[in-house]
């Protein structure tokens, strides 16, 4: 399909806990190759709709569509095998074993049967499987954490490895919740340096959800904001920036970034 076709498109999505609506009636779409952010307050259901999207959790009304595919009724499971991959707001590496390991992980989707799967594993010099996670880290500026333990690495080296494995996946559809909670500025930077180029070079549809403006406004070329699970406003950086609806309803927000700002409160 072409560039102009959305690969992603919520129509009339909904979503309740018991008697709480979390996501009322939600309907957007993704341009292929794009960066769209979506944020709002806490509470807002943006991380709900990314559990909506991954299949975390099930849709009670609505379509979840990607590239023309209803995959809203697909098990959480095989939707990676749909091209949709994501990192979790609380990082799920495994923290036992090595960043090369825990990247290696994240080829197995792409391998059937024992065989297949044992394929990024094997000790085989020059296995392509393992040459290409060694790539990928380097690709992400990790090569000497390569042999290194997960869990003895900081937070924000951590934050990127959980990126890399999530891309070895070779989803169309990146989600990424939170990826800059927790960092400090210098890490905040380093991770958007990482995920720039990333939809130019692997042709990945980035879908973030983040409360640090710096890096959303640096990033996305789209911006979608959500109150009590309702879209409010959909536009660019700059038209979202002057909405009034956004600076009522998502406080914190300014018309610009004030110098060394990095998250909204």
């Amino acid at each position: 399909m072409s560039a102009a076709h959305p690969i992603l498109r919520l129509e009339n999505v909904s979503k309740r806990f018991g008697g709480l609506s979390v996501v009322e009636d939600l309907s957007f779409s993704v341009r292929r190759g794009s960066r769209t952010a979506l944020i709002g307050p806490n509470g807002a259901g943006k991380t709900t709709v990314f559990n909506l999207i991954s299949g975390a959790v099930r849709l009670d009304r609505g379509s979840i569509l990607l590239d023309g595919v209803d995959i809203g009724s697909i098990p959480s499971r095989y939707r990676i095998r749909h091209g949709v991959a994501r990192n979790f707001q609380n990082i799920r590496l495994m923290r036992h074993l090595t960043a090369l390991e825990n990247v290696l992980v994240g080829q197995h989707w792409r391998n059937g049967g024992l065989f297949g799967v044992l394929q990024p594993v094997t000790l085989v010099p020059g296995n392509r499987w393992r040459e290409e996670a060694r790539a990928a880290l380097a690709d992400a500026g990790l090569a000497g954490c390569e042999h290194a333990t997960v869990g003895s690495l900081p937070y924000g080296v951590q934050t990127r490895i959980e990126l890399v494995r999530a891309r070895m996946a070779k989803p169309r559809v990146l989600l990424l919740d939170e990826p800059a909670d927790g960092l400090h500025a210098a890490e905040t930077d380093k991770l958007r340096e990482h995920l720039a180029p990333i939809c130019l070079t692997g042709g990945i549809t980035i879908q973030l959800v983040d409360h640090v403006i710096h890096i959303v406004y640096a990033l996305c070329e789209t911006v979608i904001v959500l109150n009590f699970g309702r879209k409010i406003a959909q536009g660019s950086p700059g038209q979202i920036r002057e909405n009034a609806l956004v600076r009522e309803a998502y406080l914190g927000i300014e018309t610009a970034p004030a110098a060394g700002e990095r998250r909204a409160s």
